[in-house]
């Protein structure tokens, strides 16, 4: 199996691809490809070879189709302007539609997207500030939209259901979880046995598992574990999170203490046991987890380097290597081809 990673540099204007070497986990740059209007946000047709990029400044989703080989990008085509900069896009299951979480402007959209094209129905619901990511569970029946606290943000998590066949997007009859004070749930990773959602608290810098009822599409909130070491009086705040393949051990990154969290689960129950913080690259907004579930590895946003991380046997990592990439790393989305 071949690995690829695609990182966006924001503040560089540039979709960057390395090959990962699977034996040890170390990088090797392959391309750099000039994407104005700071890209970010990533997502990938893995069957059309095709890559979608979100740039924030224009704002609209971009498509790429990419060259395995080499990491060189043919631009396809470029979406409508849309109502705010997109943070977060992801494909359905069926790589038909195109769904994408708009944090200021308060949204989610859905787009029909055919070889890359943006030429059917284009929705937009407005669902209040801070929306933050968004994507469909195993069975695409399912989406969830987790909004951040503080000033520009719900506090809540909007639940949908989703029609593969017509692409809309509905509430459920649950349609709300909302959430204590001030904990601001952000990113989400859903469980590969498909019961189980955890959910990085971006106010609240901890970690929540949630019960998943496909059939309501509703939560159940499970249980709650902190991000930070005990008696930390730093500022800090949580973005993404990411499983490993297997299910077996979850990472959160801490932006102000610059460390990762660590917590093994437990399939049968969705609980999750601390297993560690270790120390990553300067404001760790992003990271992406190989295909084989051995590496691990984190951007900086403020350090332009990615850190390469071995993943132990309990969940720890240890450093690999460190690697400059470029001026504000957004994102990492890593692919296995043959």
């Amino acid at each position: 199996m071949r690995q690829i990673m695609f990182m966006t540099l924001a503040a560089s204007d540039k979709l960057s691809c390395w090959e990962i070497d699977d034996s040890t986990g170390e990088l090797e740059f392959l391309s750099d490809t000039e994407i104005d209007g700071r890209p970010a946000p990533l997502a990938l047709d893995t069957e059309k070879s095709i890559i979608y990029v979100g740039r924030r400044d224009i704002p609209r989703v971009s498509s790429y189709r990419f060259n395995s080989s080499n990491g060189s990008l043919e631009h396809l085509s470029d979406g409508p302007i849309l109502q705010g900069d997109p943070c977060y896009i992801s494909l359905d299951n069926t790589s038909q539609y195109l769904l994408s979480a708009y944090y200021l402007a308060g949204g989610v959209s859905v787009h029909e997207v055919k070889e890359g094209s943006f030429e059917g129905r284009n929705d937009w619901i407005s669902t209040g500030t801070g929306a933050h990511c968004v994507y469909t569970d195993a069975t695409n029946s399912m989406a969830m939209l987790p909004h951040i606290a503080g000033e520009n943000g719900l506090n809540t998590i909007r639940l949908f259901r989703f029609s593969e066949e017509t692409g809309d997007l509905t509430p459920s009859d649950a349609f709300e979880c909302l959430q204590p004070d001030n904990r601001g749930p952000r990113h989400y990773s859903i469980h590969p046995n498909g019961k189980f959602a955890f959910f990085s608290n971006e106010q609240d810098c901890s970690v929540t598992s949630y019960e998943i009822d496909i059939e309501s599409s509703s939560l159940k909130e499970i249980q709650t574990e902190s991000t930070l070491p005990m008696h930390y009086g730093g500022v800090n705040t949580c973005a993404q999170i990411r499983l490993t393949p297997d299910g077996s051990f979850l990472y959160a990154p801490n932006r102000g203490h610059d460390s990762l969290a660590a917590f093994s689960i437990d399939p049968d129950t969705g609980k999750m046991k601390q297993a560690g913080r270790f120390t990553t690259e300067a404001v760790p907004r992003v990271l992406d987890i190989d295909n084989t579930g051995q590496f691990l590895y984190s951007a900086g946003l403020e350090s332009g380097h990615v850190s390469a991380f071995h993943i132990e046997g309990d969940g720890s990592l240890r450093l690999i290597s460190r690697y400059e990439v470029g001026k504000e790393p957004m994102w990492l989305l890593i692919h296995a081809t043959d």
